[in-house]
């Protein structure tokens, strides 16, 4: 049986102080390092690569310090390593909902000013141009409405560590679907998407989680989605074989995965991520609140929607 290998960086935690650091420049400074490391074995294939778009966990209405999105530091030490080895044209991508406009998500998050310092683009794709698929998963067709710049361009996903509502992990390939449109089908929608879009890398956000209160993780892990979503699966105490999705993208023959990364404290890690609680989107809890009131004040960044008309 082939193998498959994620790779697993740390955070020096003494640089994140024991917990969240609002100022998103002491966060970068923590991140240069690991997400260097990280991206290293990948760089020489990315670096060809005229476009590159970045795929965060990026939806309301949470707070990067409640581990429910990818912080958007760790998107900006991508960009920055990314930047010293290409002159690709990088983007950060997510789409508006009936809820809530992306730039406004971008903004209340962080992503607007922190992008403008690597000359990378923030965009929408609810109003991109779109390719429609129509693709054969288990034996079903599923149609789909893809947005043109995930099929032409370079695309690496970036989720965060969590479950979805409904249990199993967001990972990569539910992030990624997350920006499509079509058919209604949880399980076959993330595979027919990452067929199509084929990412060329996943890269999970666990430097900060949520396992009924938000805590320092400092870890970040790396490979392709279905590799990387697996071992995120794992973390989360779920079975990799109870998940459709990953089930079928992976085949009956799945390939063995390895994790690599000695300096990653792994039995910690398992008691800090979520066990199926999630934070309540209408409620903040507290420790966010703190954390953003505090980060608002230093950066002076918009109020996010769910504290807005709140004192």
């Amino acid at each position: 049986m082939s193998e498959a290998r994620v790779r697993a960086v740390a955070v020096d935690a003494a640089g994140r102080h024991g917990g969240w650091i609002p100022d998103v420049d002491g966060r970068l400074a923590a991140l240069e390092e690991p997400v260097r490391t990280l991206l290293e074995p990948d760089l020489e294939t990315v670096s060809s690569a005229d476009r590159i778009t970045l795929v965060p966990d990026a939806h309301y209405p949470f707070h990067p310090s409640s581990g429910m999105v990818t912080d958007p530091a760790v998107i900006g030490a991508i960009v920055a390593t990314l930047r010293r080895q290409t002159d690709a044209d990088i983007a950060v991508a997510g789409a508006s909902d009936s809820r809530t406009a992306f730039d406004r998500t971008a903004r209340y998050l962080g992503y607007v000013d922190l992008l403008e310092q690597f000359d990378a683009e923030l965009v929408d794709l609810a109003d991109e141009p779109r390719i429609e698929y129509v693709r054969s998963v288990d034996g079903r067709s599923v149609s789909l409405s893809v947005p043109n710049r995930l099929v032409e361009s370079t695309v690496s996903v970036v989720p965060s560590l969590r479950p979805t509502e409904n249990g199993p992990v967001a990972g990569a390939m539910r992030t990624l679907s997350s920006l499509v449109t079509g058919a209604d089908d949880p399980d076959r929608v993330p595979v027919a998407t990452t067929r199509i879009v084929e990412p060329a890398l996943a890269i999970v956000d666990a430097t900060t989680v949520y396992g009924g209160e938000p805590a320092t993780a400092n870890t970040l892990l790396a490979g392709a989605a279905p590799a990387v979503d697996a071992v995120a699966t794992s973390l989360l105490g779920r079975s990799p074989g109870a998940d459709a999705a990953l089930e079928s993208v992976r085949g009956a023959d799945a390939e063995s995965v390895t994790v690599v990364g000695s300096t990653v404290d792994f039995d910690r890690l398992r008691t800090l991520v979520p066990d199926g609680d999630l934070p309540p989107a209408d409620e903040t809890h507290p420790a966010v609140t703190t954390a953003y009131r505090i980060y608002a004040t230093v950066a002076g960044d918009a109020v996010p929607p769910q504290l807005e008309g709140r004192r």
